[in-house]
């Protein structure tokens, strides 16, 4: 399996942290770490994820996620 780091920067909201992990899951990613910090209203997050896929096919879908700003 493959590791993988993201980093990317999203709108604090309730429920971006859930959408994020679920486009994770859908697209075949386990999360094995995760670092959250919080700053004027946005959230920047460090995900680290493990898949036999390419990361590709995660990224292509996290861009399009509204409140993720910069991935």
């Amino acid at each position: 399996m493959n590791e993988y780091k993201i980093e990317l920067t999203a709108h604090h909201r309730p429920e971006v942290l859930e959408r994020i992990l679920r486009v994770v899951r859908h697209r075949g990613f386990t999360v094995t770490a995760m670092q959250m910090e919080l700053n004027e209203g946005k959230v920047r997050l460090k995900i680290t994820v493990k898949s036999d896929r390419t990361l590709n096919l995660l990224v292509n879908q996290l861009v399009k996620l509204p409140d993720v700003l910069e991935l």
